[in-house]
């Protein structure tokens, strides 16, 4: 059973950075698009950002121009979202997802928590 093992989350402040990783448990798995989701409470599960292979990249509207999401070039399975100018609303549960070959599969990450104080 893959795994995807997410750190990094946390309490900061707001304006504050944070970086998020995101890595599957097997190395051998191939990978096409790997992202990150969030959900605040009562509130949908949504996009925040995805990357694929090729290191095409696309963002949610709420966090274009703060956020940066990149793949570790010597483990594709691997990824980071780099979270700066962090405001309140970004609180949330964030999720890391990943699609197999050909999106034949999905795995999620457990979630973790992050939490802007204003």
């Amino acid at each position: 059973q893959v795994q995807l093992v997410e750190s990094g989350g946390g309490l900061v402040q707001a304006g504050g950075s944070l970086r998020l990783s995101c890595a599957a448990s097997e190395s051998s798995l191939i990978i096409d698009v790997m992202g990150w989701y969030r959900q605040a409470p009562g509130m949908p599960r949504e996009l925040v950002a995805i990357i694929n292979g090729l290191g095409d990249t696309h963002y949610g509207d709420s966090v274009k121009g703060r956020f940066t999401i990149s793949r570790d070039n010597a483990s594709k399975n691997t990824v980071y979202l780099q979270m700066n100018s962090l405001l309140p609303k970004d609180t949330a549960v964030y999720y890391c997802n990943a699609l197999g070959l050909g999106y034949a599969s999905e795995y999620w990450g457990q979630g973790t928590q992050v939490t802007v104080s204003s």
